[in-house]
Order: structure tokens, then C-alpha cells, then sequence
């Protein structure tokens, strides 16, 4: 302990030097994570589901962005070879008139069939943190995001406003990193009726009876399942040539599309990220061997009471370990700390900006002992080749 305290006294600089440089890094690479995190969770989505859109422009917001996709378009496409299921879907803005289509926090209604299991592959139903998911017979209640839920302080039990019709929070998801986290999902016969509150064209169009439609016809998309033996782009393939007016979205093509929309971030992030590692590596071994200089003279001495090489190489890696290990924890400490309180205070607007993930908190402990350990042992190797009496003279 007494050790423990002279090292921590003699190094105080050094390890405050070691902690700035490690927190930069490790807040970094959390923002650097919270893009790729983005990025796995759009893929994990994409990939587990063909989205399929009524062609046209309509309110129709997201993956199912489009005009109406009738029932009887809907039978066609749940008879084509390969299909598995066929959930029909309303994704809608939440607010058309500060309309944020094709950003990465827009906020929307998804209503879902709720009398047809979710055929997305890896979603077979949405995690859940807080209360419960929808089921079938449910009206006028909804699961939330969990960060649309953090941005308007809802929790299990509240209350929610939506076209003039309050509904009850039944669920809150987990944080996903990505889009669900600002949904409110709805069953579909209630996002029907907002649809028609929100647009005034269908209003018209129902109101004049010109087309025959019925409640069941309100779709602007659906989610498709594939069976086991197919390939999915296959399967979307075929719905392309066989289902007329639609719009499908092949899920490799999607999946390239949302990894193309974040790679300018993502190349920022990742070159900040290098740049970081190159600066906060040379500060860490420049802090480290500057430290190991500063006591040539205590080195010196010892050598000339007869201490060889071996001890002084054990004693000072034995004391960079040390070191390092302060001062990568205290920088995790600082990172993480500064990490809390700013996506304390954007998560009011429903915004996370860091994601500290194991791999990063461990990969940056590892590299801040590995890099002050290779850059003590380099001092060490520097200090031992001078004779006690030079080393004594230069300490002086």
C-alpha cells in the first residue's frame, strides 16, 4: 500500500498525461460506436424482412414509404413462390408539418396487423424493457421507443395524444440504436384512422366515393417473410415481376443503401478516431518514457549499489503497469463520465451520442497498459546501457 502510494505520488503527472489522452480516445471511439451500432441494427432489420410499398407517393414514411397498397395486391403478393408471410404495415410521420422524411431521426407511427405475426426474421417481435408488447384486439394503446419515450417523459401508464385521440402506453422497447427507437407503434386499425386524419387528399378520396376502398385496402406497405429454402433477394425478385404497382425494396440493395447514407459519418469518425489513436498513443509513450528519464538518477544509484539490469527492467515495468492501469481507468473514468452527462442532457431531445461498448472499454485499457509498457521498457533499455556514473551525472 505504502508502495502503491509513492508510485501514485511520483506519477501524478504522468498519470493525469495518460488519463487526458485515454479519455479522448475512448469518447471517440464511443461516438465512433454509436454510428456502427446504428449501422449492425438498420442491417439487422433490413436483412430479416422484404419491405414492399404501394408505388406512388403518399403519406407513407420509411422502408414502406408509398401510395396505397390495397388488400387484394397483398393476397397477390402472399400467393407468390417462396413467401412465407405477409404482415400489411402504415408507417406514418408523427407530424407531416415539420416533415423530417429520409433523416436518421425522423419519428413516425408504425401500425401493424397485429393478427399476423411479424415476419421479420430477426424480429419476430420487438424487445420489450417496460411493460408489454401489443396484441391482437388491442385499440387505442401503444408501445414507444425508448427514446421518443426519454424525449416526452412517458412511461407505462401514460398517457399520449395522438390526432386528437389519447392513447395508453402499454410498452416501452429497449434501447435499440436505431430506428424503433422513435416509433410509436400502433395496432393498424388505429394508425388507419390517423392516416386519414392526417391527409386531407385521402379524406377527399374516401368522402367522394370515386374509388371502392375499405378499411382494409388503408395500407402503405407490408412486411414479407421468405421460406427457409429461399434466397430473400430471390423471393423480391419475383414480387417485382409477378405483383403489379408495388414498390420492393431488395434487402441486400437496402442494406447497401443504409450503409452508403452513413459512411461520410462514419469515415469522419473513423479517421478522428486514427487521429486520436496516433496523438493519444505518442502522448501516453512520451508521458511514460519522460517519466522513466526523470528518475536516471535514482537508477544510477542503484546500479552502482550493485542492482543489475533485471531488477531495475522488474521494477520499472512493474511501476508502468501501475501507472498505465491509473491512468487508463481514471481516462474510462473521465470518458464515461463526460459521456453520461452529455447524453444526459441530449436525452431530453430523445438523442444518444455515445455508446460504450466492452470491446471498447477493454480495447482501451489494453492498448494504454500494452503502449506504456513497451514505452517503459524502451526508457529502460535507454537507461541501463549508461554506466552508473553517467547516469548519476546526467540525473544531477
Amino acid at each position: 500500500m505504502v508502495g502503491l502510494r509513492r508510485i501514485l505520488h511520483g506519477y501524478a503527472f504522468a498519470i493525469a498525461g495518460i488519463a487526458i489522452g485515454v479519455a479522448g480516445l475512448v469518447a471517440l471511439g464511443a461516438m465512433s460506436e454509436r454510428i456502427v451500432r446504428f449501422i449492425e441494427g438498420g442491417d439487422r432489420f433490413v436483412l430479416g424482412q422484404i419491405s414492399v410499398a404501394g408505388r406512388g407517393m403518399g403519406m407513407g414514411a420509411g422502408f414502406t414509404a408509398g401510395g396505397l397498397l390495397p388488400a387484394a395486391t397483398i393476397r397477390k403478393i402472399a400467393a407468390v413462390q417462396g413467401v412465407a408471410g405477409v404482415q400489411p404495415q402504415i408507417m406514418l410521420p408523427l407530424n407531416p408539418s415539420t416533415s423530417q422524411f429520409m433523416t436518421l431521426t425522423q419519428e413516425l407511427v408504425l401500425g401493424l396487423d397485429l393478427s399476423v405475426p411479424m415476419p421479420n426474421r430477426h424480429y419476430r417481435e420487438l424487445p420489450v424493457r417496460a411493460g408489454r408488447f401489443l396484441r391482437a384486439g388491442d385499440r387505442y394503446r401503444a408501445v414507444v421507443g425508448a427514446a421518443f419515450a426519454a424525449s416526452r417523459g412517458l412511461r407505462v401508464g401514460s398517457r399520449l395524444p395522438l390526432e386528437g385521440v389519447e392513447y395508453e402506453v402499454v410498452g416501452i422497447l429497449e434501447r435499440m440504436l436505431t430506428a424503433p427507437d422513435r416509433f410509436v407503434i400502433v395496432p393498424i386499425e388505429d394508425a388507419r384512422e390517423q392516416w386519414v386524419a392526417k391527409d386531407r387528399l385521402l379524406r377527399t378520396l374516401l368522402a367522394s366515393g370515386a374509388v371502392a376502398l375499405t378499411a382494409a385496402d388503408l395500407n402503405t406497405g407490408a412486411a414479407v417473410g421468405w421460406r427457409d429454402a429461399e434466397d430473400p433477394d430471390t423471393v423480391a425478385r419475383r414480387l417485382v415481376a409477378e405483383v403489379s404497382d408495388v414498390n420492393v425494396q431488395i434487402p441486400s440493395e437496402l442494406s447497401r443503401l443504409l450503409r452508403s447514407s452513413t459512411a461520410f459519418f462514419s469515415a469522419l469518425l473513423g479517421g478522428i478516431g486514427a487521429l486520436a489513436l496516433v496523438i493519444g498513443g505518442l502522448s501516453l509513450a512520451n508521458t511514460m518514457a519522460a517519466a522513466v528519464f526523470e528518475r536516471i538518477r535514482d537508477f544510477g544509484v542503484k546500479r552502482a549499489l550493485g542492482a543489475t539490469d533485471l531488477d531495475l527492467a522488474g521494477e520499472v515495468l512493474g511501476e508502468a503497469l501501475v501507472v498505465t492501469v491509473c491512468g487508463g481507468v481514471a481516462g474510462l473514468g473521465l470518458a464515461v463520465l463526460l459521456g453520461v452527462s452529455v447524453d444526459a442532457w441530449a436525452g431530453r431531445s430523445g438523442q444518444q451520442l455515445f455508446h460504450f461498448s466492452t470491446r471498447l472499454v477493454a480495447g482501451a485499457l489494453a492498448f494504454s497498459i500494452l503502449l506504456g509498457a513497451a514505452a517503459a521498457a524502451w526508457a529502460t533499455f535507454r537507461v541501463v546501457r549508461l554506466s552508473p556514473a553517467e547516469a548519476i551525472r546526467r540525473g544531477a
